[in-house]
């Protein structure tokens, strides 16, 4: 069973002020713990990155073997059919791996029912500033530290910034600081999620949440 829960936001500007605007965001999460659907979620997320390209040969797959080693009987060995047999080297791979599909389906109202628990239950590490996509509004990475140590984040542990756009200039500042991943609201995914410790908002991805996750 799912409730309705609203989580409402002061933003800051870029020197950690308090601004007198306020941004709410009205989740559906799930009514008990949501942890087997954020589970599965993740499992689809990382299947669909694999290529399920990898290959092996089988008997009747590997070149040559056509003619018997040695004749059926008197040789003293044993029978022999084909060199190219499981048991001799060079030959075929017995239940081998094979192309395959890793699709895992996960519908379109539990991914988002499992985004909206997660985000409900971070809700105390998220922090959102405003304008925070045009405010940098040069490629320098001391820029966005600065944004950071006037904010209080702490760039020792992962940290998360959605935004509306990413932009150039946002993107290269970012760029080179290892805890630090940027990406757009309408990219947003559990596995992004769950891994971050502190999570930036801006109000232009608040409203985007709003648009294409929320009912």
């Amino acid at each position: 069973m799912t409730v309705q829960k609203l989580l409402t936001y002061t933003p800051l500007d870029i020197t950690g002020q308090k601004l007198s605007s306020t941004h709410q965001l009205n989740l559906n999460v799930l009514e008990n713990s949501g942890n087997y659907l954020i589970q599965k979620d993740i499992i689809r997320h990382y299947a669909s990155q694999r290529q399920g390209t990898v290959s092996t040969k089988t008997r009747s797959e590997v070149r040559g073997g056509g003619r018997k080693p040695w004749k059926q009987k008197g040789t003293g060995r044993a029978r022999a059919g084909s060199n190219r047999s499981p048991l001799w080297k060079g030959g075929g791979v017995i239940f081998g791996p094979k192309p395959k599909n890793l699709y895992l389906k996960l519908n379109k109202k539990e991914r988002r029912l499992a985004l909206q628990t997660l985000l409900y239950n971070k809700k105390n590490s998220v922090l959102v500033i405003d304008n925070l996509e045009n405010e940098v509004n040069l490629p320098k990475t001391k820029i966005f530290i600065k944004i950071c140590q006037d904010c209080g984040i702490n760039l020792d542990q992962k940290l998360l910034i959605i935004v509306s756009e990413k932009t150039k200039l946002l993107k290269l500042s970012t760029q080179n600081i290892k805890n630090v991943e940027l990406i757009s609201a309408s990219s947003l995914n559990t596995l992004s999620l769950m891994k971050a410790k502190q999570i930036i908002l801006t109000p232009l991805a608040v409203n985007d949440i709003k648009e294409i996750f929320c009912d």
